[in-house]
């Protein structure tokens, strides 16, 4: 089992150090040398980016259109987790189906009819383009995972918080929301890597770099700085950056969500 993870962790690690180190490097030396250590340790591939205007600029636009999908999902997927957990009523498993149907539909399929939408709606070239399509595909997941955790809070509480003149929202946003924390913590840094990794749907709302996202900035740097190796990687390095930090930061409460919901009751 060691030298399994000692492995996977090689297949992870080495790309990554291959492409910093290759982000110190002039493109001449990345063609002479490409494996070894950098001869003279070059910054100006990195600062070069860090000083201009664009690399930050994407980095807003993603960070924006990231917390406006993870609030969106997040709220609306706890509102009808809650009802298909604790409310009984007639279709309440048809309509959950209909709802965890929505996992086997790519989003290949909708991208002609959902740009026919979005230009009918007048949202192309606008955040909401991306943050509204990326909550509803965001939607199916998120339900599920937040109703099993619902559905394992005992009955005893919202009793007593009942009978304590508490109504059913009330229940909702002042007890079982706080206990939930565990699990709409990992539904968010869902959403967030989701949002953040999404490189079709902003390719295809946003005609004008404006609101360009870093997946689509990379791109186009790519396509822009194609004879310039060294560049490209410097700017692939700094474009993980944020999510490799988010992901740090956020590792211990996603793992702590799911091993609260896999252990709970």
């Amino acid at each position: 089992m060691h030298v399994i993870l000692v492995v996977v962790g090689a297949v992870m690690v080495v790309p990554l150090v291959y492409a910093v180190l290759s982000g110190f490097k002039s493109t001449d030396e990345l063609s002479s040398n490409p494996f070894g250590l950098p001869r003279k340790w070059l910054t100006s591939n990195y600062t070069d980016i860090l000083g201009g205007s664009d690399f930050w600029r994407l980095l807003g636009s993603s960070t924006l259109i990231a917390v406006g999908t993870t609030v969106l999902v997040v709220a609306l997927s706890a509102l009808a987790a809650f009802s298909f957990a604790r409310f009984a009523f007639r279709g309440r498993e048809a309509l959950f189906t209909l709802f965890t149907m929505g996992l086997m539909f790519p989003f290949a399929v909708a991208v002609l009819p959902l740009f026919l939408l979005l230009r009918s709606l007048d949202l192309l070239d606008n955040p909401l383009g991306v943050i509204l399509p990326q909550a509803a595909f965001g939607l199916p997941m998120t339900i599920i995972i937040l109703r099993a955790f619902f559905r394992e809070i005992p009955g005893e509480l919202e009793e007593a918080a009942t009978l304590d003149g508490c109504s059913s929202f009330g229940f909702f946003w002042r007890v079982l929301l706080p206990m939930a924390r565990p699990a709409l913590g990992t539904v968010s840094v869902l959403a967030v890597v989701t949002s953040w990794n999404n490189f079709m749907l902003p390719l295809l709302v946003f005609t004008d770099n404006t609101w360009w996202t870093l997946p689509v900035g990379v791109q186009q740097f790519q396509g822009q700085y194609s004879a310039e190796y060294a560049r490209v990687f410097a700017y692939l390095v700094l474009a993980m950056v944020p999510a490799l930090a988010f992901y740090s930061v956020a590792e211990r409460q996603l793992v702590g969500g799911l091993t609260a919901g896999a252990t709970k009751g």
